[in-house]
């Protein structure tokens, strides 16, 4: 399907699960007892919901058949060695940890590498990768280039690292307390951003001279890899799938969320080439997931993994699948949203902000816009501004808030149809005749961490 705009979807649909909007009325009456936060509703009560690409796609035939073939033995599964052998022929990794999710993966990886104290350098970690490197003690600093909190600017690649803040950090720190790097890609914090193959050369041609591993967060890794194939000097010929091993090869290893890009409801994995650290790891995944070869998931889960793997780097897919994305991103430019530009991979960054000039940063416009949304059109999307991502700072009473209010219209992948995204844009047209009356909210309850999933809130 490449450079096909006009070309349709690259499957059918066999199945259907049917949606109901309910009244306005309903609407604000669930907003409400759902305490403001979109994260309380009942997903039977939301018409097109947005809130993540994370564990939302729609599987394949294959993949449903894939299901039956599941080998549940507890230790040396067949459906493991399935698994292996796609993450190695696709990613290129010789040794494999399968977990739940990724949040776990993260969670075994760093639980090795890092130590109190230390400095981990991001372009940007997403909210729930940057908590599991406080809570082992350590730091994740921002390095992403600065035109990535410029929301209007149309420039490639605005996930990429800056070398010169990179270097800067290695040098101000000392690399005794710098145990890896790390890429998400796509930069998911920063508006599904890509990042450049010269980037990810770049940086590991820095962190070998520094004796430095690094690590991908590869759960947006074919997007990456489709942006790439289309922006990149010297990359149009090639196919995604190429691109994607490519990537990996300049890396150490990766964890995977494969609730993203490999199309599987549940599941994740560490990817490594050195034994020493894969034995290293592999003792607290058998703690508290269970079996090196199941890592927290039945054998069907496996199977639907690597077939999911497989299907991931399929050209005329990803390429529908970024189209869908990009047609949402279109139609809200054209009736004036101010959008993340130029669009991700994996949905829609509106400037919540410049959406709701009129709420301050402390009244969480991002959020105030996902309950108002909800309540216009049934829409449910997730706030990535203020209340995911401030800082306590040093001072009494002093908040840091990150320098982009987004909220994120995320497109699970071969859910939806392009009618879908129109409801949505037209959601927002209604809403933006009466967004000066959108309210603020004001915190009546919040966790001590990764507050946006469990906060209360009510309106200013």
């Amino acid at each position: 399907m490449k450079n096909n705009e006009f070309a349709a979807e690259p499957f059918r649909i066999k199945m259907v699960e049917p949606i109901k909007l309910i009244s306005r009325e309903e609407r604000e009456q669930k907003i409400k007892e759902a305490y403001y936060n979109i994260f309380n509703l009942k997903a039977e009560d939301i018409y097109i919901d947005l809130l993540t690409d994370s564990g939302t796609s729609a599987m394949s035939n294959k993949q449903w058949s894939a299901i039956m073939m599941g080998d549940e033995s507890y230790a040396g599964a067949r459906s493991f060695f399935r698994l292996k052998e796609a993450v190695e022929g696709i990613l290129g990794f010789k040794y494999v940890i399968p977990t739940h999710q990724g949040r776990a993966a993260e969670n075994y990886l760093f639980r090795v590498l890092i130590k109190p104290g230390n400095i981990i350098p991001f372009n940007m970690p997403f909210d729930t990768t940057g908590s599991h490197v406080a809570d082992k003690g350590g730091t994740a600093i921002e390095c992403v280039a600065d035109v990535a909190y410029d929301p209007k600017a149309e420039v490639p690649f605005k996930g990429n690292i800056d070398l010169n803040k990179l270097e800067a950090l290695i040098n101000k720190e000392g690399v005794e307390k710098i145990p890896f790097i790390m890429f998400t890609i796509t930069n998911n914090t920063g508006g599904g951003q890509p990042v450049s193959m010269a980037n990810l050369k770049a940086v590991k041609e820095m962190a070998d001279q520094k004796q430095i591993p690094v690590f991908i967060d590869a759960a947006r890794c074919v997007e990456n890899a489709y942006f790439i194939q289309q922006y990149e000097e010297g990359y149009q010929n090639k196919s995604v799938a190429e691109i994607v091993k490519e990537q990996f090869t300049y890396a150490n290893g990766c964890t995977m969320s494969a609730k993203k890009d490999p199309l599987v409801n549940i599941g994740g994995f560490i990817g490594l080439n050195d034994e020493e650290l894969y034995r290293k790891v592999l003792p607290h995944l058998i703690l508290n997931e269970g079996f090196a070869t199941y890592g927290g998931l039945a054998g069907r889960d496996l199977e639907a993994l690597a077939q999911g793997l497989y299907e991931m780097v399929d050209d005329d897919y990803i390429a529908s699948r970024v189209r869908q994305v990009q047609y949402l991103g279109k139609q809200l430019d054209e009736i004036g949203v101010d959008i993340v530009k130029p669009v991700g991979g994996s949905g829609v960054y509106v400037d919540a902000h410049a959406f709701l000039p009129h709420l301050p940063l402390s009244q969480f416009p991002a959020d105030a816009l996902a309950g108002a949304l909800y309540v216009e059109a049934g829409v449910r999307g997730s706030g990535l501004g203020t209340l995911a991502f401030a800082k306590t700072g040093k001072e009494p009473g002093e908040v840091i808030y990150p320098k982009m209010e987004l909220y994120r219209l995320a497109v699970p992948r071969r859910v939806y149809t392009d009618r879908h995204m129109e409801v949505v844009a037209e959601g927002f047209r209604q809403l933006i005749k009466k967004r000066d009356k959108v309210r603020g909210l004001k915190l009546t309850y919040e966790p001590p961490l990764l507050r946006h999933f469990l906060a209360r809130m009510e309106p200013v």
